[in-house]
């Protein structure tokens, strides 16, 4: 061999060793590949006991169906205040007559917040007459739908019969089996969600004198704020006809005011369905084994060609592909003795994000689990719902989420018009529809706005050149718009040569439009959304716009004030020197902390300001108000701000918002007992401890390097 040859063959062996590596740090892989299936497996939660905050769902991103004890939603009024057992869907929402011909143009009320011209705002009142009238119906209409429960038919069975329960959620495979004896019956249930359809199906057997049998039973909306928007005292507002009938297959429709909808379902074998009272079906089997599909329909159509088996089939694949193509992240070396449970809330959420957040419209903050805010979804929230999905490799799920907006942008351009704003302005609180919910703080609220500008560049990082450039063509303008918006807003302060915000309501919702000016989480949140929408600008082959530049090189830095100890602390809004001293400023969200952690740094923030702030938050805070989400952002500061400790001490802080129950929702209070909000943040945030972000070259940056967090990962994407 000559020397020549023995050099390439050695460069050969390092360039492969050099890929090997290469690959090796991309996927975070410590030793052998993470066993995905047992790393879900040893989380599957298992219900033994009647508990209504352990109830289980199935879904798949647009609809989903929670389920009590029995697999099936037998008791739905027993659970009413716990987990409840919605069935519920993207496109199921229902509005009460409007006899009145409210309009949504009587909600606005004027202001002026010195943006050199007056500002109509959607707002609720306080006095009687058709303005609070209208802004309270466009409030709770539309409202969102349960679709119908699908229960065990048995004579008198309550939830004080259930014995020897093993409910079982098989988030491997995506199914919910469940087994008990109630008045010597021997009962096993299997319960699948169609990953495509809004189809549950499902296999209920009996032993002794038990006979196979399920019910359907439909309510009328409740139309209240937080509850399962089931009223079932109002049967003679609705009705449940049964419009087609073959052997095999039945099709019921659904009357509700001017709403309609429709529910195929399918049997094997001999069975037969029965009408038992007003909106209440029973399907009976010739036997002690019912095989059945039911399926929730937006309108009439022919569908079939499923069984359950095919429902199972697909719905393992469906799984086992999100399982093995997503990011993962094992905490089974680890020593410290919170790291089981970490993992469990890690493996839980992407399974409750997963079936009840990755829609073609944004989510509610409780899912499709039952109502909050009337089901409606709140914009400023989609950032904690799903700017996970890219990190862990399903940046897809995110971006059919993303197309709303485009949909939307007619409204988001009539909100910034009649408020004499270029561009358009996102809406708070809404629907599919776009329109804005009145709210006497949703309307003021400002910090969604950037939101698409940052999920998009999330999604962008992740996509091939081609891939990416469909993108840029399809957010491109729209992403322009928003920016627009956001420079317009800034308004110039001529006496300091700076750019500020004000008449806003902060993250921190505490403070009041009318005095408010330079929130230091929205500042920042501008600085970084302008630089990124004119990145996008020369990506498209665009001139960057001179306007947004002035922006950005002019904006105010975060203010500062002194704090009880003479420190100089960041304050909740420039125009809140008191914030130290003053109980309702150290309430709510410490949404100062996100302006480094949810955000990259920037030059509007000093590091050793931000960690003496976020040193005097963890000691002073009033942690009892503090929502499911702030504990990540807490983690994402510390972990920027090179404090790892602090940043697992955040994410497993012990206080009543930051539970998280048997099946993985985090817990509130007696209002929301589901906070989807919180479990996105929280996988946002390991993936930023893990993987770490734009210009951070260490390994797990947000876990302590003692020898007790030896995290293995792989797949996670750095934040930027």
């Amino acid at each position: 061999m000559s020397r020549n040859e023995y050099l390439c063959g050695e460069m050969n062996t390092l360039r492969i060793l050099l890929s090997y590596i290469a690959i090796l740090a991309t996927l975070g892989v410590q030793g052998a590949p993470i066993d995905r299936k047992a790393l879900v497996e040893r989380h599957n939660p298992l219900v033994t006991s009647v508990d209504t905050l352990a109830s289980l769902s199935v879904g798949n991103g647009h609809f989903a169906f929670t389920t009590d004890v029995t697999g099936l939603q037998t008791f739905p009024e027993y659970y009413r205040h716990g987990v409840p057992l919605g069935t519920q869907s993207e496109w199921g929402w229902h509005s009460f007559d409007n006899p009145q011909n409210l309009r949504i143009e009587e909600s606005y009320k004027m202001e002026d917040f010195g943006h050199g011209h007056r500002e109509l705002y959607a707002t609720v009142f306080k006095e009687q007459g058709r303005a609070r009238d209208a802004a309270n119906w466009y409030r709770s209409n539309p409202h969102r739908m349960h679709l119908g429960c699908v229960g065990l038919e048995a004579d008198g069975l309550a939830p004080k019969d259930v014995r020897d329960a093993r409910q079982k959620l098989d988030m491997w495979n995506g199914m919910i089996t469940a087994v008990f004896k109630a008045k010597g019956v021997s009962y096993s249930v299997k319960t699948v969600c169609h990953p495509e359809r809004d189809m549950v199906a499902g296999v209920v057997v009996t032993t002794n004198k038990g006979q196979a049998a399920i019910n359907m039973r439909f309510a009328y909306p409740t139309g209240l704020h937080s509850d399962d928007a089931c009223e079932w005292k109002q049967n003679d507002k609705h009705q449940t006809e049964l419009v087609k009938m073959a052997k095999g297959h039945a099709l019921l429709k659904r009357t509700l005011d001017k709403t309609t909808y429709f529910i195929s379902i399918t049997w094997e074998g001999n069975a037969e369905l029965k009408e038992k009272e007003r909106n209440y079906w029973v399907l009976s089997a010739d036997g002690k084994q019912l095989t059945y599909t039911c399926e929730f329909l937006r309108e009439q159509q022919e569908q079939g060609g499923e069984t359950f088996d095919s429902v199972r089939q697909k719905t393992a694949d469906y799984w086992h592909r999100f399982w093995t193509e997503g990011a993962a992240v094992d905490f089974s070396l680890c020593k410290d003795g919170r790291a089981k449970e970490l993992e469990r809330r890690v493996v839980l959420s992407q399974y409750l994000l997963a079936i009840q957040c990755c829609g073609n419209t944004p989510p509610q903050e409780t899912g499709l689990t039952y109502n909050s805010w009337f089901g409606k979804f709140h914009m400023e929230m989609i950032w904690w719902h799903q700017s996970w999905l890219p990190l862990w490799g399903h940046e897809k799920l995110l971006a059919r989420t993303l197309r709303w907006y485009v949909s939307a942008e007619s409204k988001a351009r009539e909100i910034a018009m009649r408020q004499g704003f270029q561009g358009v302005r996102w809406m708070k609180m809404t629907d599919p529809s776009g329109e804005e919910a009145p709210s006497k703080v949703g309307s003021y609220l400002i910090w969604q706005q950037p939101h698409l500008i940052y999920l998009a560049e999330l999604v962008y990082r992740n996509l091939s050149a081609a891939e990416r450039k469909e993108l840029l063509l399809t957010y491109g303008r729209l992403i322009d718009e928003t920016a627009d918006f956001m420079a317009d807003m800034a308004t110039y302060d001529e006496a300091n040569k700076r750019y500020i915000l004000k008449g806003v309501i902060p993250a921190q919702e505490t403070l009041k439009a009318s005095v408010t000016y330079n929130p230091p989480f929205e500042l920042a949140y501008w600085y970084y959304g302008l630089k990124t929408a004119n990145q996008w600008r020369e990506r498209r082959g665009l001139e960057r716009k001179s306007k947004w530049d002035d922006v950005i090189n002019k904006l105010a830095p975060l203010a500062a004030g002194t704090g009880e100890n003479g420190e100089t602390l960041y304050l909740a809004a420039e125009s809140a020197p008191d914030t130290y001293s003053t109980l309702a400023l150290i309430s709510d969200h410490p949404a100062v902390l996100g302006a480094v952690g949810i955000l990259p740094k920037s030059r509007l923030v000093d590091d050793r300001i931000m960690k003496q702030t976020s040193d005097w938050i963890w000691k002073g805070w009033n942690w009892n108000k503090a929502w499911g989400w702030d504990y990540p952002m807490v983690a994402m500061n510390a972990a920027r701000l090179g404090e790892p400790s602090k940043a697992v001490d955040a994410l497993l802080m012990d206080k009543r918002t930051n539970t998280y129950l048997k099946n993985g929702h985090n817990y509130q209070d007696s209002r929301l007992r589901c906070y989807l909000p919180g479990n996105g943040g929280l996988l946002t945030a390991v993936a930023m401890m893990c993987a770490g972000w734009d210009g951070c070259t260490e390994r797990n940056p947000g876990f302590p390097q003692d020898g007790r967090w030896n995290v293995r990962w792989e797949g996670l994407q750095k934040m930027p």
